[in-house]
């Protein structure tokens, strides 16, 4: 060992080391690794897209409809992300909040966006067994062309065939019957 230092010390060291690069990475969004065209990094929010409020995503978990209009009438972003790069429309899908699902989709909510594992609001609704948001998104239009990145189990998947993978026949048909 060099200087006197012991192994754990050198180890800790080049730990908070490999940190600090790490932290400068994620501080560059304009680097070619992390831009994509027009889209978001998957699985968090960029510098300049508008935070999820904590009233906002309350709102979306409790299904509170009547709340999210006075909030969205006020100046929410229906398509603001949290920290790990969802909006409030897969948060709902998730959850299975479909009255907050039909009121962000008649409220212009995207569609397509991607988080984590590049799950849309119709995966997310497939992977947790929402038929009913399945077909409200469906009938919306979402892009069913889709496909999972990273995770075993997601990646390189659409929603129909994470929904066959289940075993879940009421949205493979849903989900066939909109091709």
């Amino acid at each position: 060992m060099r200087d006197g230092a012991d192994a754990p010390t050198l180890c800790l060291g080049l730990v908070q080391a490999h940190h600090l690069a790490l932290v400068w990475l994620k501080r560059r969004p304009n680097d070619r690794r992390t831009r994509r065209a027009g889209r978001s990094r998957a699985g968090s929010r960029q510098r300049g897209e508008p935070p999820l409020k904590p009233e906002w995503e309350q709102a979306v978990r409790r299904g509170d409809v009547e709340c999210l209009g006075r909030l969205l009438t006020g100046g929410a972003d229906v398509d603001a992300r949290d920290r790990y790069g969802q909006t409030a429309l897969m948060i709902a899908a998730q959850r299975g909040e479909s009255s907050v699902v039909r009121f962000l989709l008649e409220n212009g909510a995207a569609l397509d966006h991607t988080a984590k594992y590049g799950l849309s609001a119709v995966m997310l609704a497939v992977i947790v067994g929402h038929a009913d948001i399945v077909r409200a998104l469906v009938e919306a239009g979402a892009d069913l062309n889709l496909r999972g990145t990273g995770a075993p189990g997601f990646a390189g998947k659409t929603a129909l065939e994470l929904a066959t993978a289940r075993g879940q026949a009421d949205m493979v048909a849903v989900l066939r019957g909109s091709s």
